[in-house]
């Protein structure tokens, strides 16, 4: 089995994960701001790090993995100027702040449930760690690296590349040109160079979240809540950190040099990004009307939908893409997934009931266990290969098809030998269930439907027809299908 690779977006290149720490594992993916609702963006960079949580766990490492609550700091615009987009919402819903960040933090968790997201080992909020931001303001302003100005506080770009940082790296970007486009403003604020970024931000009388500080009244910058908090529960240095690709330029570009200058040590080893989404080759944005909210998915009550899409279809659609690719939605590549999915699905609830039978009349098919092994050990490389989902899932339907030939009694058991078989059988619900995620979604109906299947079987074996159509009509009603197989009647979804 291959070395685990990823893709460091500050290399810009591949390399093999070795942990700070071996054994052990720090990641932080940058959380949402709470004033909004949760949009398929942001679900597709969780996924990516919940798929990430999930398999380094499986690989046995011990993995604490933070992601933050941005309830102050964020401005509108995203800049240095404007208010705070949580203080906005409160006053146009004339709320206390903290019910905004409680509402939409909420609907947030309620969203990841959705999707069956394993909750992160620490979620810190912004506001709950003011005291560090504080004093990591007083750090930079000892260290020459920040200045106050009316009351803020700016981190001195020039200054930090003077002293050996290298601002503009991650996202490729050249100080220069960054000066060049942004010069026209000199003199028309009041930072030193327009490319400095607030640390600290001083308070208008009517902004609502605001706090005392050494600076006077004001609230800390939306970049340095991210360096504290990871900081405070990973270390100086960690080894995973990331998020959407819209925010390699300034936010984690900022981090960077807000960690650096704090401790003189790059704060990160591995930076990863997700990449955007977009619906039938355009980009998704709300001013084309193709951005889809989860909910909207979920009931189809969007226009560019022809159906709903179950929360379990879209996970599954979003892992049939590695990550650093680009995502397409459509109708055609979303139902493709629906039915792809109730495939694997049947495979589950399928493995689940077959046992091994020994026969010593049956020799081992080699060329047969050859291929299951090597399904499972590509399996494991795909997701070595950059958390490569895609390929992995194309191994997981090969495991599949001889779960499929066992339990339509064209494979003996046998012919695999125990120890394969359990392999077969244990690994495909460790990847489906524990990696991938993915699950039953209609609950445990399990006696129900076997006792509709007896009825079924003794009103056909009595002639009942009518009976028969009838169970028949319900089962397929509810999505799934009788299936009357030579040695057993049966269910399963409907493809």
């Amino acid at each position: 089995m291959k070395d685990l690779h990823f893709y460091n977006t500050l290399s810009r290149k591949k390399e093999k994960f070795i942990p700070i720490n071996e054994g052990h594992v720090g990641m932080y993916v940058c959380g949402p701001t709470v004033y909004n609702n949760v949009h398929l963006g942001n679900v597709r960079t969780f996924l990516t790090f919940d798929i990430l949580f999930r398999y380094l766990k499986a690989l046995n490492y011990k993995v604490r993995y933070v992601r933050n609550i941005t309830d102050v700091g964020h401005l509108v615009g995203d800049g240095d100027e404007g208010e705070d987009k949580i203080g906005k919402m409160a006053k146009l819903e004339q709320l206390e702040p903290m019910e905004v960040v409680q509402r939409y933090t909420n609907d947030f968790h309620h969203v990841l449930e959705q999707f069956n997201f394993l909750s992160p080992s620490i979620e810190p909020s912004a506001t709950g760690h003011l005291i560090e931001q504080i004093e990591a303001v007083k750090v930079l302003i000892e260290k020459g690296l920040a200045y106050e100005s009316n009351g803020s506080v700016y981190f001195d770009i020039e200054k930090y590349n003077e002293e050996g940082g290298n601002y503009g790296h991650l996202s490729g970007r050249i100080l220069e040109d960054l000066l060049n486009e942004t010069r026209e403003l000199d003199g028309q604020s009041e930072k030193r160079n327009p490319l400095d970024f607030a640390i600290w931000k001083s308070a208008s009388p009517e902004h609502i979240m605001q706090w005392p500080s050494p600076w006077g009244m004001g609230f800390p910058g939306w970049h340095l809540e991210c360096t504290c908090m990871s900081a405070k529960y990973l270390g100086d240095q960690f080894d995973i950190h990331g998020g959407g690709m819209d925010l390699k330029f300034p936010h984690h570009e900022c981090e960077i040099a807000q960690g650096t200058g704090l401790t003189g040590k790059e704060p990160v080893k591995y930076w990863m990004h997700s990449n955007m989404l977009t619906v039938n080759g355009q980009k998704m944005s709300k001013s084309l009307g193709n951005s889809f909210l989860p909910h909207e998915l979920f009931t189809g009550s969007h226009p560019l939908l022809d159906q709903a899409y179950s929360p379990m279809t879209v996970r599954f659609f979003m892992l049939q893409s590695q990550y650093r690719s680009t995502l397409d939605f459509s109708n055609e590549a979303l139902k493709g997934s629906q039915k792809a999915f109730k495939r694997l699905l049947n495979g589950l609830r399928v493995s689940s009931t077959l046992k091994y039978k020994a026969d010593e009349t049956q020799a081992i098919d080699e060329k047969k266990v050859a291929e299951i092994e090597s399904a499972i050990t590509g399996f494991y490389e795909a997701l070595n290969d950059d958390l490569n989902t895609a390929v992995a899932i194309a191994q997981l339907f090969t495991m599949l098809k001889y779960i499929n030939m066992i339990y339509v009694n064209q494979l003996h058991t046998s012919a695999l030998g125990e120890e394969v078989f359990d392999k077969l059988i244990g690994n495909y619900k460790l990847f489906f269930e524990e990696i991938l995620g993915l699950k039953e979604e209609n609950g445990d109906q399990t006696a129900v439907l076997d006792g509709m299947l007896n009825l079924y079987s003794e009103f056909k074996e009595n002639r009942r027809y009518d009976k028969v159509d009838e169970i028949r009509a319900y089962f397929k009603e509810n999505g799934m299908v009788i299936k009357d197989l030579k040695h057993r009647i049966d269910w399963a979804w409907e493809e």
